[in-house]
């Protein structure tokens, strides 16, 4: 246990005036994505808040982890650890800047039965009387095999599927093998904002405490973000959504009035306001040349309950709920649609790939998704295209049951840049270039912290595409922190794709399905050989689990797809569990200025296609110098075999500067 501090909070919304401030308290310990911020200086999204660790903080309470064994609460953890409280316990942090919001990322245990509970958190600054923020494990708690369950004790929902438990095929294995329930749990956590009603000045110290009456056995706190909210945004001149019979309590459905006010603004050549307050909303809301401005995502809130259709809409979705849609492409797509400064909070609890329950949707041109917080949707921005020039910046998506944002068919010359997303249940950022190509798209400056499943950073197929200054952090499975895939039925990759001076930490995770070890960044070559022009530059690998870099071919395609073309240079790898290169492809690559140390395993584990061959490996390094640390030994070139298909894990000490 560390040091005991103190804590309370108190009533109201908004900011208020600061107090005086508190004695001196333990100087409080500020990371991003878990690391020490000089790590990743210039990478990732610059956000408002200030991220404290759970297990740096002051508390009576148990420490988990490290750990990254999917299935456990350590696993998912941002920085793979964090503090259980039972009843009657607390931990404390001491506010690094003045502050009047919080954000809190916790756990709480599923119902016996699925479904979630709700349990008390006493949040408190000082002196002053703890207010009660009332968790929810509604919207946590994943089962089973994709596309997952909510029921802990179902049976395999693919017995016909190989699974790693057994090494088997569960239906064609006699006897037939037992299998643990609830099986594969995970999607643990979930987070809830509180404004504090006043400015608490720097140092004083804020206390998250379980009741002791609390229903809840065990609460885990992962992290505090907290940060300094300006007030609300006014906009005089609009058409309010109030004037058109908007409830802003959140009792009466708006959605009607939404619609008014925007036919009205789209006449008037005005933009739409959103005042403060919560406007329940259960449906999509079509916007097509209009612009709505909320008075800030803290502030004006769109919160709707998932509603089942009577019967399937043409695209197969089974319900709706609340999101702002474009039209479709096939309808022509909508322009010019700007959206800002308002929150989303949807009420998605299980996976259903065809349902459209997503956050923003549709096609927009000439569009841009600015400053939201997208919440409990199934993804939080899906566009499906062709459509060009979105914006999409400065949004908060955080514990979506499926993507943070993909670009999916088409979409040409956009952009995604300082976006904060944490716990997706799929990719954090996606680009899928499905039927029809992505081009010319950057993903720019976001940060991406623990995708429970799949990648931080996904690309399939496209024509030059970037992917650049990102920060990708703690990856659970099945997935690395950076994807390039030939893969789910994706046009070829053409032209070039950029990959430079991205962050990544704690990666290079197990794939469940072959039982191995992955890379911090992953060439998949799946459906088609990969061969445009890759540039990895600049980027620096952290602490990876295994692999920093890993090239593959599917087993049964290995002889048919080969990745080649791909270069990195002026990388840092800082920590690998096993190599900095796995290849287990047919292909090549070249290497400049790669600097390694930590490293658990032999530099270049290259299976190549496992054919083996007198001549070596189908897989050639070619070394244009500058690589130090020792890990690319002139005896590993061009292409001897050093396969080793599981070596052992040594894990690495924590990155530090270079």
């Amino acid at each position: 246990m560390a040091a005991v501090m103190a804590v309370t909070v108190t009533g109201g919304a908004g900011p208020a005036r600061a107090e005086a401030a508190p004695p001196a308290s333990p100087a409080p310990v500020v990371t991003r994505a878990a690391l020490d911020p000089s790590l990743v200086a210039g990478r990732g999204a610059d956000v408002g808040f200030l991220e404290q660790e759970a297990e740096h903080a002051t508390t009576n309470g148990t420490l988990i982890g490290p750990g990254r064994t999917a299935y456990t609460l350590a696993s998912e953890a941002s920085g793979r650890r964090a503090v259980s409280l039972a009843p009657g316990q607390f931990v404390e942090f001491t506010l690094p800047a003045p502050t009047n919001a919080i954000t809190v990322r916790y756990s709480i245990p599923d119902a016996p039965t699925g479904g979630g509970i709700t349990a008390p958190l006493d949040v408190s600054v000082g002196r002053r009387p703890a207010r009660t923020m009332t968790l929810t494990s509604q919207y946590a708690w994943l089962y089973n095999q994709y596309p997952f369950s909510n029921d802990p004790a179902a049976g395999l929902l693919h017995p016909d599927w190989w699974i790693t438990e057994c090494s088997c095929v569960p239906a064609a294995t006699t006897p037939t093998p037992t299998i643990t329930r609830p099986f594969r749990p995970h999607h643990f956590y979930d987070e809830q904002r509180m404004l504090l009603g006043r400015t608490y000045p720097a140092g004083s110290v804020l206390r998250l405490a379980v009741p002791a009456g609390s229903v809840a056995p065990w609460t885990v706190i992962d992290l505090l973000d907290s940060e300094l909210v300006a007030p609300p945004r006014v906009v005089p001149v609009a058409a309010n959504v109030l004037a058109f019979g908007a409830d802003p309590t959140g009792r009466r459905d708006s959605a009607g009035a939404f619609d008014r006010a925007i036919a009205f603004a789209r006449r008037t050549k005005l933009k739409v306001y959103l005042p403060p307050g919560t406007y329940q909303v259960n449906r999509h809301v079509i916007v097509d040349d209009v612009t709505i401005e909320g008075a800030g995502n803290w502030y004006t809130i769109v919160k709707g309950r998932e509603v089942a259709l009577d019967t399937p809409a043409p695209d197969g979705s089974v319900h709706t709920g609340v999101g702002f849609y474009g039209r479709p492409a096939s309808a022509g797509g909508s322009r010019n649609v700007h959206l800002s400064g308002f929150a989303i909070e949807g009420d998605v609890r299980e996976r259903i790939d065809t349902d459209q329950v997503n956050g923003v949707g549709g096609a927009l041109s000439h569009s841009s998704v600015d400053g939201l917080y997208l919440h409990h949707t199934k993804v939080g921005l899906w566009f499906d295209g062709p459509m060009t020039d979105l914006r999409v910046t400065n949004n908060v998506i955080v514990d979506q049951i499926a993507d943070g944002l993909n670009f999916h068919t088409g979409v040409t010359d956009s952009v995604v840049r300082n976006n904060f997303v944490r716990n997706s249940g799929d990719d954090g950022l996606a680009m899928w270039s499905e039927k029809t190509g992505n081009a010319g798209n950057i993903i720019d400056r976001n940060t991406v912290q623990s995708p429970v499943l799949a990648n931080g950073i996904a690309v399939y197929g496209g024509t030059d595409n970037t992917v650049s200054r990102n920060l990708v952090a703690d990856p659970v499975r099945e997935g690395s922190a950076i994807q390039v895939g030939s893969r789910f039925g994706a046009e070829p990759f053409t032209g070039h794709l950029w990959i430079t001076e991205n962050t990544t930490a704690r990666a290079g995770t197990y794939e469940l399905n072959w039982n191995i070890g992955l890379g911090a960044i992953w060439f998949y070559a799946l459906d088609r050989s990969i061969d445009a022009d890759i540039q990895v530059v600049g980027d620096h690998y952290l602490d990876n689990t295994y692999n920093a870099i890993m090239l593959v071919s599917d087993w049964p395609v290995k002889d048919r797809y080969s990745i080649t073309n791909v270069h990195f240079r002026d990388v840092r790898v800082d920590g690998a569990g096993t190599s900095v290169v796995s290849a287990r492809t047919a292909g090549s690559a070249s290497f400049a200025n790669v600097d390694a140390r930590n490293v658990g395993a032999v530099g270049v584990n290259n299976c190549g296609s496992f054919h083996f061959t007198p001549a070596g490996s189908e897989f050639s390094l070619t070394d244009l110098g500058g690589n130090d640390g020792g890990w690319l030994a002139p005896w590993l070139l061009p292409n001897t075999i050093t396969c080793d298909d599981r070596p052992p894990v040594v894990a690495p000490p924590p990155p530090s500067t270079w």
